[in-house]
């Protein structure tokens, strides 16, 4: 049996875990917090479930492996400033942004990328953390300890988010799933759905901009690249050099899986395109107590995390992939009283 192991030890390890049991890979994911160390081998390969990590005797073990894939990715991505100027370098669209300088000021934000500013702290922050907004030309103030540490991009009046993810082996070769169309709620991803015919025109332009991106990186793996839809064009939003919560649909609507197929590049194991079954809808459970009544609903295929639940934390995720859409709407519409009121508007 092969071993992977797997720099942290969230949902997304544990799910990379569970895809390599029928592949005959024995998957470690390995808890960042730990002062422990492991029996690494040197065949062994290393992959991992996040961009950034604290500096601990297990990431200090796992990241000096020479068999750690995509090793010098995570600082690139993980940085916005890094992350964006590799964008503009290859020449792909994305929001007009700039560095929050030392010297920058809010006035000089809006007055290059208009009314509307986003600040971005430059690592860390997702599920709408580590954002501030400026919106008051003449009020507005950078606050303490942004300079050097943002971006600042221009407000995008976007008609949709969508994301595509994407994979790569060690030879080049690419395959990617459906774009899917995203449902953000207070920039927590509430819920997915894909495929969907009438983005099948922007495909080609996603899986060109994210080819381009894992081509110029050299990247092993599954990729994520979060998307607006600015009338018949794409913006690159960000980037994620993992499985993404936006692919979790493939767990149950594509014939291999995000999951298997990033094991599959790490492990050097045949990469195929993969089939889509039928249309998938995915719900995000965000801070929500497990509730067995879900199980109940036509189809509903539970991934629980075992997390403590908090608000605002995602704990787990609803795949549906039905025949066709009526089931899928009395599906959702079943499951809709179960849950929070905020889901409403999105189911």
């Amino acid at each position: 049996m092969s071993r992977i192991w797997v720099l942290g030890a969230g949902q997304l390890g544990q799910m990379l875990k569970h895809a390599g049991m029928p592949l005959d890979l024995d998957v470690r994911p390995v808890d960042i917090e730990s002062e422990e160390t492991f029996p690494l081998l040197p065949h062994e390969q290393v992959t991992a479930e996040r961009e950034q990590w604290p500096d601990t005797a297990a990431t200090r073990q796992l990241s000096a492996h020479p068999a750690f894939v995509n090793l010098d990715t995570f600082p690139v991505l993980a940085d916005r400033f890094t992350q964006k100027s590799l964008i503009d370098k290859l020449g792909l669209a994305t929001a007009p942004w700039q560095l929050v300088a030392t010297d920058t000021s809010a006035e000089e934000l809006h007055q290059q990328l208009g009314e509307r500013v986003l600040l971005k702290r430059r690592t860390g922050g997702y599920d709408g953390r580590g954002q501030h907004w400026l919106r008051d030309p003449g009020q507005d103030a950078i606050p303490d300890d942004w300079h050097e540490q943002a971006i600042a991009e221009q407000a995008i009046d976007f008609d949709e988010e969508m994301s595509v993810v994407g994979m790569r082996g060690a030879d080049g070769q690419c395959f990617f799933y459906p774009l899917t169309l995203n449902l953000h709620v207070n920039g927590i991803l509430l819920g997915s759905v894909a495929p969907l015919a009438r983005l099948a025109h922007l495909q080609a332009e996603a899986e060109q901009m994210l080819a381009t991106l894992m081509n110029d990186l050299d990247y092993v793996g599954v990729m994520a690249m979060e998307c607006f839809r600015v009338g018949e064009h794409l913006l690159i939003n960000e980037l994620a050099p993992r499985v993404h919560n936006s692919g979790h649909w493939t767990q149950a609507g594509a014939s291999v899986s995000q999951f298997e197929a990033h094991l599959r590049a790490v492990a050097k194991l045949p990469l195929v395109e993969p089939r889509v079954k039928n249309l998938s809808v995915m719900v995000n459970l965000v801070g929500v107590d497990k509730d067995d009544a879900w199980l109940s609903v036509p189809g509903a295929e539970l991934y629980w995390y075992g997390k403590e639940v908090r608000p605002g934390r995602k704990v787990g995720h609803i795949n549906f992939c039905l025949s066709n859409h009526a089931d899928t709407k009395a599906a959702l519409d079943q499951l809709q009283p179960m849950l929070p009121a905020h889901y409403v508007q999105g189911l």
